[in-house]
């Protein structure tokens, strides 16, 4: 396989041999006589935005696209939560907003990092505990951080008197912009790529092998990201779904799990773990659950009578 130019597509054409000419077409390479693959390396993509240099024997310090993946998501659904909560029938006030943003941005870090250790690493940090808090180095779940912000939003409606449930439900509806910005954030790194095409056709990730892979991350991103993020806009918005206490917060997970499930089985499974001894990867597993919970959080609130818009 040769580089292009720009040293972002990678060729060959074939060689007119009969039999690898009919292995290839076994192999599903249709490209008009090309094998084609992204080079990643020459993308012009870092993990880092930019980097300032060491100044008085401190740093050097560098701002990762992962950092300001969370910095969006959680700006981005303050932003998001102050236009829904202007609806009639809100579970909060603007002044509470500040005070759950707090509630949520505390959860979903320490759930995702937490997450982390438990479900995918915890052997490394039984022998080193205090690299639990070196965020910095990478490792967050994004079932964790999901479990963090229930837990954040049950935190905030006890110490409010408000309905955690239902501040689930709007939480829910903006859930998918971190997950998408975390995905991109994801390819940029170059990290959590996706299984071998079994083709000359994908991505080509540094520290992965020659293989082109499945762009898995983007992936996640589209169904995840952009696909759930206009579901649920579209019920908050257009239906009466938000007065339906847990309807919005079933639906993502449902959609957030079979979404997971369906885009694992091109995720190369994490190299700690591999496949578990029922066949499904990790991500899979912590998923299933989420299915169930949300099926089950649906009948409850299509089970009861909706809410008045003043509620």
């Amino acid at each position: 396989m040769q580089a292009s130019p720009t040293g972002v597509l990678l060729y060959r054409p074939y060689d007119g041999g009969c039999r690898k000419r009919q292995a290839d077409k076994r192999r599903g390479v249709l490209l008009n006589g090309l094998q084609i693959a992204v080079d990643f390396a020459a993308l012009p993509l870092r993990p880092d935005v930019f980097t300032i240099p060491e100044i008085g024997g401190y740093g050097p310090f560098a701002l990762r696209w992962y950092s300001l993946s969370y910095i969006f998501a959680i700006l981005g659904g303050w932003w998001l939560l102050s236009k829904m909560i202007t609806r009639p029938g809100s579970p909060m006030t603007s002044a509470q907003l500040d005070s759950f943003i707090t509630w949520a941005t505390f959860g979903v870090i320490l759930g995702g990092r937490l997450g982390y250790v438990i479900f995918y690493n915890p052997a490394q940090y039984l022998a080193n505990p205090l690299e639990v808090f070196k965020v910095w180095d990478g490792g967050m779940s994004s079932h964790g951080g999901i479990a963090g912000v229930i837990l954040g939003c049950i935190g905030f409606g006890i110490a409010n008197k408000v309905s955690g449930l239902r501040t689930l439900d709007y939480v829910a509806t903006v859930a998918p912009l971190g997950l998408g910005l975390g995905r991109l954030a994801n390819f940029v790194n170059g990290e959590l790529w996706g299984r071998p095409t079994g083709t000359d056709w994908g991505v080509i990730f540094p520290g992965a092998g020659p293989e082109p892979r499945y762009p898995s991350q983007l992936f996640e991103f589209a169904l995840e990201g952009v696909l759930l993020f206009s579901l649920l806009t579209m019920l908050f918005w257009g239906t009466n779904a938000r007065l339906r206490p847990g309807l919005l917060a079933g639906v993502f997970g449902v959609a957030y799990g079979v979404s997971r499930v369906i885009v694992e089985n091109y995720r190369e499974p994490d190299r700690q773990i591999g496949f578990l001894s029922t066949g499904l990867t990790m991500g899979q597993t912590l998923t299933l659950p989420m299915i169930v919970a949300g099926l089950l959080l649906i009948l409850y609130a299509l089970r009861r009578p909706r809410l008045p818009a003043t509620a």
